[in-house]
Order: structure tokens, then C-alpha cells, then sequence
């Protein structure tokens, strides 16, 4: 027919929502003149003859249109036109009998011609499947699967407001770093061959987070893409995103009161409420948030008081409990943590911050004040979950050197989360490492609580997955 079905522009036009909004008051059979313009999807298609009613739906919305062959001077091409299809229309705006608001199509051209046919309109996607693999099928035919990803837009920007003004600056760190480390994770390595070396996948960014704080920044941030080869649940993905913020001249306790004032920020700005419900459960994320230590919290939630048992009872009780652990390098400290990990996690429903954990936790925190034994480290939980991870930072470079030698010898012993050696990181601390309380948050698993999802698929618009079989 000589019409080119996928044509280079389609530039004037208006949301539906705006319409709907503008053309609200009028009543039925009531129209207007100003001629008015929409572009979007064709997704549902009533044909009566020589007249039809469609609803075209565009990033906002819908609108429904009705088309006659009288006034279109291409109406055997709309005649040729499928669901599915994306479409310009110019028309007037009324209200039918029926009292929809309807555009009175004058013009139309087809913007992009849909070679497959779309899923039912009534069922959407059934299968979670093709919903994650197709997600681009997944919004057009389920439109709250849209609103969440709008919803989770929303809370980084959110996040990134409450940061911003509270003088912390935003810095990129690299993805791809020589030394990997940051965290208890195993990463994903790659190569580069300009340099014939190996590289791997940053797994947090807090060692180069560190380094800026040394070179004079106070407050730091950056929203970032971390990678850590791992399993997939419902909270799981190997690929998520994080934000982590340091701040120099505070400890853990001020960052504590940094990550729930956060949240709150963030639960009334995008929902306008601190109370919330999740999968059928009332949450408040009102400040302040209940503080236990973990000791505390296994004498409550597990009945076990931990801090009069030695390694060797420890150990019997993860046997006990059917808790898997290493035996060649579980210590009494991160028996506890098990433990703790297994027992008590699934009670915490209402907000916690979970603090002073065992020093063999983690090499990057520092000794809590009055028991060597144990860090500044706080965890908080909402859900049963884990959100986020925090610490007053170690700043001794001499005792920094000491533990990561500690982890360095763990991995030689199999451990495979253990920390690398990482001696440009050390030589920044010998610079001088002010006092600073650094904290990461879980975006996704903040994105999943505020949009009451079902799991962590349902807020990365495109999840690992395993490859398709042909």
C-alpha cells in the first residue's frame, strides 16, 4: 500500500491522564472543539461496520477512542490495523451516553506495526516465567507491574534527596576492580586483555568509598550496581543495587539514626505514611527503631545465653540445630552469628537494628568500646530481612593489616567469602582514616517492602535468569 508502518517521529501529543484531568467536568454527550492529541498502544478494539471504539494506553494511562470511516480519510488502513499496534491519534474529546470520556478520532496514523500478538487482555501474563523474560510484555499488559518500577523510580529519588541535603555528595566507584572486597561475598571474575589481567565485578563499594573519605570528603555516597555470586531467592539476586554512605567524625550509633530516619523520609515521601502493611503484615517505620544487641536478641528470641558458652558447646549446638558451618574455620565468633543468622532472624518483623556482633564478622569495623571480643556493627531488620549493614570503621591501618592477614588465611583454609588482601586500601588508612560510621542499604529489598511485593524479581525490571531453552 506504500505506507511505511514504522515511521521516524510522532512528536505532538499529550498524556491521557492530562486529558482525563483537563475534560473531567464534562457531561454526557457534552464535546468539545480544541482538537487534541494522543500516542500510545492499541489494546482493546470494538468494530460495529463502518465505526469502531478502541482504548489507546500510553506510559500514564488510557483513553478510549472512537473511530468512524467518514471522517478518516485512511480508514482502510485503520481496517488493517491489530491490537497490539501503536498508534497516533488527533481528535476532538467527548463523553459518551455511557459517560466515558472518549476522543472523536479525526486523523490517525499507524507509528509502529505489532507482529506478535499481545497476551489475553483480561488474564495478562499468568506464567512468572515469561513475565520476568518478557518483562517488556509484562508492562504493557499488567499496568501495576508498571507502577511499581514508577514507585521504585520515585524512592531513589527520594533517597537521593534526603542525602543530597544533608551535605553528603555523590561519587561513582569502579565495577571493575582489581582486588575485590567490602563484604563476606564470592565475586564474579572477568579479564582484561589489554592487559592480560584478571579483574573482578565490585562486590561493594566501600573500600573506595574509604579511599575519598581519606582524601578529605566528610560525606560520601554513591547508588551503585554491586555483583556477588550467590544463589537466587526471594531476596536474592546476583546482580542488585545498594547504597552506601560514609561520613567521617561520627560512629555507629549516628548511622543508625541516618538509616531510619531514611527510611522514614522515604515511606513519607513516596507513600505519605510510616505504616505499612507487607503481604497482609502491619510494619511502622516510624523512628526511632527498637536497638538489641545480638547477644541480647539470642537470650530472647532463642532462649540461649551465649556470652557464658565456650566454642567447643557452640559448636555442638549449630550440630544441634542441623546449622551447616565449616569446621575447619568456624570460631566461636561466627558460631554465634550462625546461630543468631538461623534462630532469630525470621522474628524480627518490626524494624530492629541489631548491633555489636562478633569481631570475626568482619575485618573492616571497629573493637567495641569495653569487649574486644566484639564490633560496632549493626545490622537492621525488617521482615525477617536483613536491609542493610553499618559500622563504626576501623581506622587503625596497623590492626586493619592484622585482620585482613586473618581473612587472607581463611580463604587458604576454603573459605571462599573471605576478604583479599588489599594493600593499596591500607596504604590510603596510613595516610590517616578519620573517625567515620559507614552504612550500605539493600535498594531492592527497601523497593520490595514499600511496593509490597512478593519478591525481589518483581522490582528489577530484568532479574538474572537462566538461559531460555530453544
Amino acid at each position: 500500500m506504500g505506507i511505511d508502518p514504522y515511521p521516524y517521529s510522532y512528536k505532538e501529543y499529550t498524556f491521557t491522564t492530562i486529558l482525563l484531568e483537563k475534560y473531567k467536568t464534562l457531561k454526557e454527550g457534552e464535546s468539545v472543539k480544541e482538537k487534541v492529541s494522543i500516542m500510545g498502544r492499541l489494546m482493546t478494539l470494538r468494530e460495529m461496520g463502518k465505526a469502531s471504539f478502541g482504548h489507546i494506553e500510553d506510559q500514564e494511562g488510557q483513553m478510549q477512542v472512537y473511530f468512524r470511516e467518514e471522517d478518516l480519510k485512511n480508514y482502510d488502513v485503520f481496517k488493517l490495523v491489530d491490537m497490539g499496534d501503536i498508534l497516533g491519534i488527533k481528535g476532538e474529546v467527548f463523553r459518551t451516553k455511557k459517560g466515558e470520556l472518549t476522543i472523536w478520532a479525526k486523523e490517525f496514523v499507524l507509528l509502529s506495526k505489532s507482529l506478535l500478538p499481545l497476551p489475553d487482555k483480561f488474564h495478562g501474563i499468568q506464567d512468572t516465567e515469561i513475565r520476568y523474560r518478557q518483562r517488556y510484555v509484562d508492562l504493557i499488559t499488567n499496568p501495576e507491574v508498571k507502577k511499581t518500577f514508577v514507585l521504585r523510580s520515585k524512592i531513589i529519588t527520594a533517597m537521593r534527596e534526603y542525602l543530597d541535603q544533608k551535605g553528603f555528595i555523590e561519587v561513582e566507584i569502579p565495577t571493575l576492580q582489581p582486588v575485590y572486597g567490602g563484604a563476606n561475598a564470592r565475586p564474579f571474575k572477568t579479564h582484561i586483555n589489554a592487559w592480560n589481567m584478571d579483574l573482578f565485578l565490585s562486590i561493594s563499594p566501600e573500600l573506595y568509598l574509604k579511599r575519598l573519605i581519606v582524601g578529605g570528603y566528610e560525606k560520601v555516597y554513591t547508588i551503585c550496581k554491586n555483583f556477588r555470586n550467590e544463589g537466587v531467592d526471594k531476596t536474592h539476586n546476583p546482580e542488585f543495587t545498594m547504597m552506601e554512605c560514609y561520613w567521617s567524625g561520627v560512629d555507629y550509633n549516628d548511622m543508625m539514626k541516618l538509616t531510619e530516619d531514611l527510611y522514614e523520609h522515604i515511606a513519607k515521601k513516596v507513600l505519605g505514611t510510616t505504616e505499612i502493611v507487607y503481604q497482609g503484615t502491619k510494619i511502622s517505620l516510624k523512628t526511632p527503631w527498637k536497638r538489641m544487641t545480638m547477644y541480647e536478641a539470642l537470650n530472647t528470641y532463642a532462649k540461649i545465653d551465649v556470652s557464658k558458652m565456650s566454642e567447643k558447646e557452640l559448636l555442638k549446638l549449630l550440630d544441634q540445630h542441623k546449622i551447616i558451618y565449616d569446621k575447619k574455620s568456624t570460631t566461636k565468633g561466627l558460631a554465634i552469628a550462625a546461630l543468631f543468622e538461623e534462630l532469630c532472624e525470621k522474628t524480627l518483623i518490626q524494624p530492629t537494628f541489631i548491633t555489636d556482633h562478633p569481631r570475626e564478622t568482619t575485618p573492616l569495623c571497629k573493637l567495641k568500646r569495653g569487649n574486644q571480643e566484639l564490633i560496632e556493627r549493626f545490622e537492621p531488620y525488617i521482615n525477617g530481612w536483613e536491609i542493610g549493614n553499618g559500622y563504626s570503621e576501623l581506622t587503625d591501618p596497623l590492626l586493619q593489616r592484622q585482620f585482613l592477614e586473618e581473612q587472607v588465611e581463611r580463604g587458604r583454609g576454603g573459605d571462599e567469602e573471605a576478604h583479599q588482601m588489599d594493600n593499596d586500601f591500607i596504604r590510603s588508612m596510613e595516610y590517616g582514616l578519620p573517625p567515620t560510621g559507614g552504612v550500605g542499604v539493600g535498594v531492592d529489598r527497601m523497593v520490595i517492602l514499600l511496593t509490597n511485593a512478593s519478591s525481589i524479581k518483581e522490582v528489577i525490571l530484568f532479574p538474572t535468569m537462566k538461559p531460555e531453552n530453544d
